[in-house]
């Protein structure tokens, strides 16, 4: 609905043009109805070109130079993004575009320009179009522990030119598959419920044909959550803790003024309010941010007995008994194929350290690491600056959980031996901890420990 809207476009005092357009790609698994949405969107607004990316060139996307058989000069013929100026271009099958032809439309995503130099004629031509595009993951289905650039076969300057990204996951839910079994059956029954729906095509075709005539103006108030929008991405893409798809640019602070201002052209406002601007700052930290993490594993190192081998010379030695001194009479014949049974020697128990595994969810591991940052931040502020041991903030933090813990004193170790594998986690890979003190001859419980000044909180 916002890319359909779109964004205002503007011209600077020099003459540069700065593109309202909104670049929406879709990447999700198989059977998730990219295609037919693509269709959809095509029928639905004028000037829309549809393409597929597999059977599409640079030049079919953007434009060629051909010489004309009558009167044998170089002409040039539009492609696709060209055809579509002013509207929308609909590229299925995106990731399945050549390398060389992905580059081709770099121009035509950010400066919405085509240049080109070719038989001697050199040209400049418009391309203001949207470009809806669909995606399929390189591994068949979306893996939720990688970020979304390790799951598309994207480059990183094409995922920077796109204002929004949706992933569509086909998820085994009961309810969920009854719609839309549901649905299936009801249109291919004919039921006029299916394909009826309450706002008919024309009615929302009129309905955007005003919006966009609308150019709202964004106020102080809305410019100053824009800009504690754009530092809190920045913010959190500098740390480096969390999964993002990519950095955080100033591409993405257009991108939210451009949903900001087809935000109020839905509401039919002339202004661009704060509360338009965080639903632009949700969206785009859903759709690029907020990509789900895998679970933290930590290893740590507990002695145990191990049972060592016995010597392999002494597996084959034959401890029979000497039989040199006894009595010839007392010796009786054995037969041949008896084995003699041998001693069997008694492994040694030595220590050994094996690395115990414990796994807990990212969410839970933030939750303990951001109260525990947090606190220490805010003794550290005090006058004068207060700082706690290791041991010290892990029985803060036990403290906060008495109402979970409760009578339980299993549960009790487990919350305990689970925040001393946190904060030495911040402090060994994360680094958002640090010691205040020299290493002292104790062990690293009973040291001093600070938060990182260039953390975050």
């Amino acid at each position: 609905m916002l890319q359909l809207l779109g964004g205002v476009h503007k011209t600077t005092a020099e003459g540069m043009k700065l593109r309202g357009d909104i670049n929406v790609c879709i990447v999700g698994d198989p059977s998730t109805a990219k295609s037919s949405f693509l269709k959809y969107v095509h029928g639905f607004s004028p000037r829309t070109v549809y393409t597929s990316g597999k059977a599409s060139s640079a030049a079919g996307l953007t434009a060629s130079v051909l010489r004309d058989s009558d009167t044998g000069e170089y002409c040039i013929e539009a492609g696709a993004l060209m055809l579509a100026d002013q509207g929308f271009c609909c590229i299925d099958e995106f990731d399945k575009m050549d390398a060389t032809d992905q580059v081709a439309i770099h121009e035509a995503m950010e400066q919405q320009t085509i240049s080109i130099t070719k038989a001697g004629i050199h040209a400049t031509l418009n391309a203001r179009a949207s470009i809806l595009a669909a995606a399929n993951p390189i591994y068949g289905r979306y893996d939720r522990s990688k970020t979304l650039k390790a799951n598309v076969a994207l480059s990183a300057p094409i995922l920077s030119r796109f204002d929004l990204f949706f992933v569509v996951l086909d998820e085994c839910d009961e309810t969920a598959d009854y719609n839309v079994a549901k649905h299936i059956l009801d249109v291919h029954c004919g039921s006029s419920e299916a394909v009826e729906p309450p706002f008919t095509k024309e009615m929302m075709q009129r309905y955007i044909r005003f919006a966009k005539t609308l150019n709202p103006v964004i106020s102080p108030e809305s410019e100053r959550v824009l800009v504690e929008s754009y530092r809190g991405l920045r913010q959190g893409d500098s740390t480096g803790r969390g999964k993002t798809a990519y950095r955080i640019t100033v591409r993405q602070l257009e991108s939210m003024i451009r949903l900001s201002e087809a935000l109020a052209r839905v509401h039919l406002d002339d202004e661009v309010r704060p509360t338009y601007v965080r639903e632009a700052c949700r969206l785009l930290k859903k759709s690029i941010i907020h990509v789900e993490t895998e679970d933290i594993t930590f290893y740590d190192e507990a002695e145990m007995d191990q049972c060592d081998e016995p010597d392999e010379e002494n597996q084959h030695e034959n401890v029979e008994p000497n039989r040199q001194n006894e009595p010839l009479d007392t010796i009786e014949e054995e037969p041949m194929d008896v084995e003699v049974p041998r001693q069997e020697k008694k492994p040694k128990k030595s220590k050994k350290k094996k690395s115990v595994k414990t796994q807990i969810t990212f969410e839970e591991y933030e939750r303990i690491a951001n109260a525990l940052a947090a606190h220490l931040r805010s003794n550290e502020e005090q006058e004068p600056p207060k700082y706690l041991t290791w041991s010290e903030a892990v029985d803060w933090y036990l403290e906060q959980c008495e109402s979970e813990i409760g009578d339980s004193v299993d549960e009790m170790e487990r919350i305990k031996a689970l925040s001393n594998l946190v904060v030495k986690r911040l402090i060994e890979k994360d680094q958002v901890l640090i010691f205040m003190d020299e290493q002292p001859d104790g062990p690293p419980q009973s040291r001093t420990i600070a938060v990182h000044p260039n953390y975050v909180i």
